[in-house]
């Protein structure tokens, strides 16, 4: 059993109005309305410090907090190895199944806890995230001018601002044989309708500029090993660009042909945090937040990811 969560909510204009109850049943679409109330009747539900009642009327700035009893979470793989390690940054090899940061029935099962177990005095903090089935490269700052300057690097290279971030990837894909060997995908994501979660990102004419330059390391008669060279950094991109192509990733439970949402199965719909797909985070190349130098940073891939001879 973890020590349970305190997730926190502060009231936007659009929500102006509604209900404290249609509020969670509009943003936190995993529960029903019979679980909502028996929150409310617990009191695990307040708005602005005290206790809220489910049908009171939000107003804009209003702060909700629900403080979610412990639960036992799922298991996940809590072994990872350090890549590199100064003063300013810390950079680890994430195993695929372990969350970066708290969500989605994870809190002490992360890969931000287990830092925070390692170093309780001053944790490192992850700067970008890896998917829960992603594996390899996570970059963690430790000193708060190194949080400062690479959270402006990640935050330059999605919006292809010049700059010395480079971050490539490995992808298992089904066989690809009416797509080249070198495959530039410039598809917008953004938020799209999803059954549970309410919104999710995926391949969206409406979403935001992202491109990511992949090629082909391996045919096989039912894989493609592709490299991709990820410029900008929208969630779930790789996932969502090699399907919206035609290769969705072999595995993959969420994204389908066209880069969007799979139709649920059997009355269940996959979620961004399911895992079963193979991408991996081969190597990071920066500018040290301190001394400017050329830092690359690199975990080998797992077998079915790698070329022969390059195995972690």
């Amino acid at each position: 059993m973890n020590q349970g969560w305190i997730y926190r909510d502060r009231v936007q204009p659009a929500d102006n109005g509604l209900t404290v109850i249609d509020y969670y049943l509009r943003h936190h679409t995993h529960s029903s309305e019979v679980e909502w109330r028996a929150r409310f009747a617990e009191g695990h539900i307040t708005r602005n410090g005290r206790t809220a009642s489910a049908d009171v009327a939000l107003k804009t700035g209003d702060a909700l907090a629900w403080a979610r009893p412990p639960w036992e979470e799922p298991d996940v793989p809590h072994a990872f190895s350090i890549i590199y390690e100064d003063d300013d940054i810390l950079a680890v090899n994430k195993p695929a199944g372990l969350p970066v940061l708290p969500g989605g029935g994870y809190v002490e099962n992360t890969l931000l806890h287990l830092l925070h177990m390692r170093t309780p005095q001053n944790p490192p903090i992850p700067v970008h995230r890896l998917g829960r089935g992603t594996s390899g490269v996570l970059l963690c700052a430790r000193a708060p001018l190194a949080r400062r300057q690479l959270a402006e690097n990640f935050r330059d290279a999605t919006r292809r601002t010049a700059g010395s971030l480079r971050k490539i990837y490995r992808a298992l894909t089904g066989p690809a044989p009416d797509l080249p060997d070198a495959l530039d995908v410039s598809q917008p994501i953004g938020p799209v309708a999803h059954a549970t979660m309410g919104r999710v990102h995926a391949a969206s004419p409406d979403g935001k500029p992202a491109q990511s330059n992949c090629r082909v390391l391996r045919r096989g008669a039912d894989h493609t090993l592709w490299e991709i060279d990820l410029i900008t950094g929208r969630p779930h991109q790789i996932r969502i660009h090699l399907a919206w192509a035609g290769a969705p990733l072999l595995g993959d439970p969420l994204y389908g042909l066209g880069g969007v949402p799979r139709i649920p199965v059997a009355g269940r719909a996959p979620v961004p945090g399911d895992c079963g797909y193979w991408l991996h985070a081969c190597s990071v190349t920066l500018a040290h937040p301190r001394s400017g130098a050329s830092l690359t940073l690199s975990a080998a891939p797992p077998e079915p990811l790698a070329m022969p001879g390059e195995a972690g």
